[in-house]
């Protein structure tokens, strides 16, 4: 089993709160209005309002829509908020570190509790940057649930030999999935079969940045990808857009056909990457490929008002990509989950309490207007985001109502 599959497990060293939570009144997507009982990190009941009795904390969440939690499977932690300093991008090992914490709290507080994060390897940083990145997952351990891909430059030829075992190092250490460019290395092929052979040592998932832009090689990339456990993620590939319809068809159902899911960036590309655009998710859809949807790069050179909100994600899917908004979401929090090797979270008994609560009514609403959001991890509350809107008293007269509470006036 891979560790980014184990990840809901408590990590080493930390416990899951035994604690019982009440969540009270919450809108679910099919219209009822529950409570939600959670207990030992797990949805334990879910009842009408009032039907289930608990001796813990209570939540209210009426006026709330309670959804799953989504995930982030596409982060950069390495680079995370960098552009916010002018200069030079800072390095040293406590500066990444700051980042990477500070960027997985960011995305926390949007809703995404598990957060898979690339990080370079090699060049002038070594495996510094893993190694810091790597500390603030153990600083977060209890608050949201992050690894590490390793993402190496070359792994081929004479300069790739050195790549080559700085990645075995960096599994070692505690990388939980084998990533990087493929096209890149002077042997894109030859790039891709090594991080197959490391993952398959290590048993562990792969994640490799493409634009997708040659279908030959995305051919044999998926040749030999096929029937790889845990499973082969690539994205954000935002040039197959550019292929003829012929070829890109081909090109999803031989990626359909091997199980490989494509992540895509909606809010913008990634340092990763040379091509700005979306994936064709519609076609890719309906070809059998997964899609799973990420924030890419957070405020760094790549784009530097990036916002790692998986909630826009999932609005722009809808509003740009064709998608309906229980698909879009779906991008963000179900398959996000299963390319990570998360398990599945709904609304139901037995679940991880894994949950995002957000100040509304319905799925399209909370997608266009997401502020008021309650992040659930692990059975606890680990962080809230309010907001208030007003107007100024010659408003008052046309009972406007305040945000996500129609019952309610200024």
């Amino acid at each position: 089993m891979s560790a980014d599959s184990q990840q809901p497990r408590p990590p080493e060293g930390a416990t899951t709160d035994t604690t019982t939570l009440l969540l009270c009144g919450a809108r679910l997507t099919d219209g009822r209005t529950v409570d939600v009982r959670l207990s030992g990190g797990r949805i334990e009941a879910v009842g009408t309002p009032g039907s289930l009795g608990s001796h813990g904390a209570r939540v209210d969440l009426g006026g709330y829509l309670l959804l799953p939690a989504p995930a982030e499977p596409h982060a950069h932690a390495d680079t995370a908020l960098s552009d916010d300093t002018p200069g030079p991008v800072s390095y040293a090992a406590e500066d990444v570190q700051r980042r990477a914490t500070e960027a997985t709290l960011l995305q926390l507080g949007h809703g995404a509790t598990a957060l898979r994060a690339h990080v370079r390897i090699g060049d002038v940083q070594g495996l510094a940057s893993l190694e810091a990145v790597l500390q603030a997952r153990r600083s977060l351990r209890g608050l949201a649930d992050l690894t590490a891909v390793a993402a190496p430059r070359l792994l081929t030829g004479v300069a790739g030999a050195d790549g080559l075992a700085m990645l075995r190092d960096a599994m070692k250490m505690g990388a939980s999935v084998v990533g990087g460019r493929p096209d890149l290395d002077p042997d894109p092929a030859g790039y891709a079969e090594a991080v197959l052979e490391v993952a398959a040592e290590h048993g562990c998932p792969v994640d490799l940045h493409t634009d997708g832009d040659d279908p030959a090689r995305l051919a044999r990339l998926a040749a030999m990808a096929g029937g790889l456990r845990p499973g082969v993620s690539i994205g954000p590939c935002g040039a197959l857009t550019r292929l003829s319809v012929d070829a890109r068809s081909r090109v999803a159902d031989q990626l359909a056909a091997a199980g490989v899911t494509v992540t895509c960036l909606p809010q913008g590309g990634c340092g990763g990457t040379e091509v700005r655009g979306v994936a064709p998710v519609r076609l890719l859809r309906s070809a059998g490929v997964r899609i799973a949807a990420g924030g890419g790069a957070l405020r760094d050179l790549a784009n530097p008002v990036g916002r790692g909100d998986p909630l826009e994600s999932a609005y722009l899917l809808v509003s740009q990509g064709g998608l309906r908004p229980a698909e879009a979401y779906g991008a963000v929090s179900e398959a996000a989950r299963e390319a990570m090797g998360l398990p599945a979270v709904r609304v139901e008994a037995g679940f991880p309490a894994e949950l995002l609560a957000v100040r509304g009514e319905r799925l399209a609403g909370v997608l266009s207007l997401a502020y008021s959001r309650i992040v659930v991890h692990r059975g606890r509350v680990v962080a809230r985001t309010s907001a208030v809107r007003e107007y100024c008293d010659s408003a008052a007269a046309l009972e406007l109502p305040r945000q996500g509470r129609p019952d309610a006036r200024p």
